[in-house]
């Protein structure tokens, strides 16, 4: 490629790409505002079934539940925020979409890479539940322990290959698993009311000074938001599908406020009925199956029991599932921009699936709690590995949820006339909101020693991928509809005194 190929805009260069590299990255619309509500619905349903009860640990269940308030009102604003902007930039893209519009390049990349983080580690977290109940289920029926890491390794291939199957089948399965998932909270939530205990919910023992309701204090409150945050986190993924999405300007804002008003009523029954009946709020917060403890309150010890933690885990599978469609489709964007590598946006010729970047984020995310599940030196033996990939994971989606919002309140600004088939009635106001408790809980992961050096293992990811895009991305990146989209819309610098 000659020199004169190469298009420089400010500090990036774009390389020509014909028909046949568009064409080699196709991806087919499929989906209506209904597969779209179960795709963002059951990315989230898993943080019902595994996961938030570390937050009891940290929190106690007052903490946990001032801090479940804390974050609904973040997602609310949140939800609408990207309500206005998806439709508006209909992309695969997504936030890195929003971020390439509203702050270049480098904000651009910054708003992907966290989402990339997010969604390569969201799955890793889920799968460890998986694992865990599993292992509790077969080990009950069977007698049989089968090593946490072997079930992980069969749900990822499980998975990554239904997901390259095709978008049809992609989407048919998550309205399925997900209707599945909510039927069974359902059971759970109408057989746990009798048994709900104030007793048992507040049966955490306080420290010196502190209430029952707040057994660690003020600073509880704090250490459970990035918890509280896995009943919603990745609600937010929906823009992912606009190139798969039949009509993105119409089914996109409903899909996503009625997606989160779904997980904020189911959020309040999971967190109140599963911490207030037997065993408690003490020992749910230790447990990678809190929903089996549930059920054996509820239906006894026995086959019964473990049946329906087996069911149970749909409700982890809908989640693992569309959350590798959403690290597929982001992978996929910002490779085939020319921010990642660019064999990672190949799509397979008849399906349209992303097969490279679906392969790619398995590998990653199964090596990463591959290794946590064995760096006992370095995180201590009683420190779950779900509650550190979780902590891991909600540090790239705080980053990218500041990131999103500052995008939202920059296009209002420098782009008013775009068109917005969906406006916030939040506006800049909810948008600035949900920026300051995200950026809060990016804050405050720093608080748990436990879980400090997974996120530093984040920074330094982060950091490694900054290096990359300032060494060799910046130089490749392609016209893709993301840059395109912005750069028509961006409005041309003025020449520096060389360039007159």
């Amino acid at each position: 490629m000659s020199q004169q190929d190469k298009q420089r805009v400010g500090p990036v260069e774009y390389r020509p790409a014909d028909a046949d590299y568009f064409a080699r990255r196709g991806l087919r619309r499929y989906a209506g505002v209904w597969s779209l509500w179960a795709l963002g619905v059951g990315a989230v349903i898993s943080g019902d079934f595994f996961g938030w009860n570390f937050g009891l640990n940290v929190g106690g269940f007052g903490g946990l539940a001032v801090a479940t308030a804390i974050v609904a009102v973040m997602y609310l604003g949140i939800c609408y925020s990207i309500a206005e902007m998806s439709p508006a930039l209909p992309h695969t893209g997504g936030a890195y979409s929003f971020g390439r519009t509203a702050m270049g390049p480098l904000g651009g990349f910054i708003t992907g890479l966290a989402e990339n983080i997010e969604y390569i580690l969201t799955p890793a977290v889920i799968v460890v539940g998986i694992g865990g109940y599993m292992g509790a289920v077969f080990n009950s029926i069977f007698g049989l322990a089968v090593p946490a890491p072997v079930w992980w390794l069969i749900f990822y291939a499980l998975f990554v290959g239904l997901n390259i199957v095709g978008v049809e089948a992609t989407f048919k399965f998550s309205v399925f698993i997900t209707i599945l998932a909510l039927a069974i909270l359902l059971v759970f939530w109408i057989g746990a009311i009798p048994h709900f205990s104030w007793d048992l919910a507040l049966n955490i023992q306080p420290a010196d000074g502190n209430s029952r309701f707040l057994p660690y204090g003020w600073s509880g409150i704090a250490q459970a938001l990035p918890f509280a945050i896995w009943f919603y986190l990745a609600i937010e993924q929906l823009p992912l599908a606009a190139e798969e999405s039949r009509n993105p300007r119409r089914d996109m804002p409903k899909a996503l406020l009625w997606g989160i008003l779904t997980l904020i009523a189911a959020s309040v029954l999971t967190l109140f009925l599963n911490a207030g009946i037997a065993p408690g709020a003490a020992e749910v917060g230790q447990t990678d199956e809190p929903l089996f403890l549930a059920f054996t309150t509820i239906f006894g010890n026995g086959i019964g029991a473990s049946v329906l933690s087996l069911v149970a885990v749909a409700g982890l599978v809908a989640s693992f599932h569309t959350i590798i469609y959403a690290y597929g489709r982001n992978i996929y964007s910002l490779s085939r921009s020319g921010y990642f590598p660019q064999w990672l946006s190949l799509t397979l010729p008849r399906r349209k699936t992303p097969h490279a970047a679906l392969i790619a984020g398995a590998v990653i995310g199964y090596c990463v709690a591959l290794l946590i599940e064995f760096a006992d030196d370095w995180f201590g033996a009683n420190v779950p590995v779900g509650a550190v990939l979780l902590n891991m994971a909600v540090f790239g989606a705080v980053i990218a949820y500041v990131m999103q919002m500052i995008a939202f309140v920059q296009l209002r600004r420098r782009f008013p006339n775009i068109e917005r088939p969906y406006t916030s009635p939040l506006g800049n106001p909810g948008a600035i909101l949900s920026a300051l408790i995200a950026f809060a809980t990016l804050c405050f992961l720093f608080l748990n020693p436990d879980y400090r050096l997974g996120v530093y293992g984040c920074a330094a990811w982060f950091a490694i991928a900054l290096l990359y895009f300032t060494l060799i991305g910046r130089k490749k990146l392609v016209h893709s509809p993301e840059e395109d989209f912005a750069l028509r819309h961006t409005p041309p610098q003025p020449k520096d005194k060389k360039q007159q």
